[in-house]
């Protein structure tokens, strides 16, 4: 008995070690989009920036409706994720596809998670199956989705 008390022990601190280290990865992999998103938005703004004024930190943040300090701190890598709302608002006022900033972020728009919501096994399927597609491909479904066959 106490043999196998110690076995269900030693499993139970093995589980806790891979969570642990899952969640190390988990966080690992989020610093790294928060980056690469923080880092794709200053680019855009820097972008613009250069042409006008009006998208410098400061007067950037204000038009989105957040302080500066986050702003900066999100370019940085620093904050994240930014909530989907915020993530609109950057991706308006910086002429930004809100899709593309979101899947960098991380997140995937609430609109889009409802229609999967209400065939999530369906939906699941297709997204995995069309992962191998190429791009050609993909456009050439998305069109015929959109238009008919």
């Amino acid at each position: 008995m106490a043999i196998r008390s110690l076995s269900v022990v030693k499993d139970v601190r093995l589980g806790m070690e891979s969570k642990r280290q899952a969640s190390s990865a988990d966080e690992k992999n989020g610093d790294a989009k928060a980056k690469s998103l923080g880092a794709h938005l200053r680019w855009l703004r820097e972008q613009r920036l250069t042409v006008n004024r009006r998208y410098s930190v400061r007067r950037t943040a204000e038009r989105v409706g957040i302080e500066p300090t986050l702003l900066s701190k999100i370019e940085r890598g620093e904050v994240y994720p930014p909530t989907e709302y915020m993530v609109r608002r950057l991706a308006a006022d910086l002429g930004e596809d809100v899709d593309l900033l979101l899947a960098m972020a991380g997140l995937v728009a609430s609109d889009v998670l409802e229609v999967i919501a209400k065939r999530p096994v369906l939906f699941a399927e297709l997204i995995r199956g069309l992962g191998d597609v190429s791009d050609r491909e993909l456009s050439a479904i998305v069109h015929r989705v959109r238009n008919g066959p």
